[in-house]
């Protein structure tokens, strides 16, 4: 069985197969951007951003990080649809939200090398 650190950096490689250099510069801001404004202000920032502009490096990094977060956490995250994964952060105690938080950093990590790896 794979360790949550092996599972992690799967996920980040499968995630980044198709990102681009602009993918990549954006997962590796991220971390620092939900550090100063919060996890649920930078996924909305994202969504907003990527329905403005289909198809733009902020959603689809979003989206990745909301999937993987949706799979780790089941019963706090029922959906990586954008609004029921946000009514349901809205809803969590305060140990789940900073649980959460700290799991997307935990990913962004590994994003962060494999988009870079990916693209040499």
């Amino acid at each position: 069985m794979a360790t949550l650190e092996q599972r992690r950096a799967q996920d980040a490689w499968n995630a980044s197969a198709n990102y681009t250099e602009k993918h990549a510069k954006f997962a590796k801001g991220m971390p620092a951007l939900i550090m100063n404004s919060g996890l649920m202000q930078v996924l909305a920032f994202c969504h907003e951003k990527g329905q403005k502009e289909a198809g733009l490096h902020y959603g689809r990094v979003a989206e990745d990080l909301q999937r993987w977060l949706a799979r780790r956490f089941p019963n706090a995250l029922p959906s990586s649809d954008f609004e029921p994964f946000m009514q349901a952060l809205m809803k969590a105690d305060p140990r789940t939200y900073q649980t959460i938080t700290a799991e997307a950093f935990a990913w962004l990590k590994w994003l962060r090398q494999m988009a870079s790896a990916r693209l040499g």
